[in-house]
């Protein structure tokens, strides 16, 4: 099975190419030509591709298997469904470190219905949870 690797210094020069003619000064134009890039080459992905953003994440495009045997839970009919192809992303280490801290340390509201709504911080730390 035959996977691309791309890396985003694969690309910097369509950006640098597609930015030509706009100011610098102005983020829009390199969001929007960078985010168009990374559509571009996860749409043209045959049939995989993996982008790596160091220090950011990971994007992928995986085949599914096909599923010759699914059911669909409404009727109860046996369905066929063809491979395909899906999105995945995996953060980088940076992203998933920020992400682990709990929300009660950022002072966000806890949901209502929350376990952590009812445990002081002290009571928390006692059951071990963050």
């Amino acid at each position: 099975m035959f996977c691309s690797v791309f890396t985003f210094g694969n690309r910097k020069q369509r950006v640098a190419a597609e930015l030509r003619d706009k100011p610098i000064y102005k983020s829009e134009p390199w969001v929007g030509a960078v985010l168009d890039a990374l559509g571009d080459l996860m749409i043209e992905a045959d049939p995989e591709v993996r982008i790596e953003l160091r220090n950011f994440g990971v994007f992928e495009v995986k085949k599914t298997k096909a599923k010759p045997k699914a059911r669909n839970p409404k009727t109860n009919e046996t369905v066929f469904i063809p491979s395909r192809r899906k999105t995945h992303f995996k953060p980088g280490k940076r992203i998933k470190e920020k992400l682990q801290v709990p929300l009660r340390e950022l002072d966000y509201a806890i949901p209502d219905g929350s376990a952590d709504k009812h445990l002081s911080k002290n009571e928390l730390a006692e059951n071990g949870a963050d």
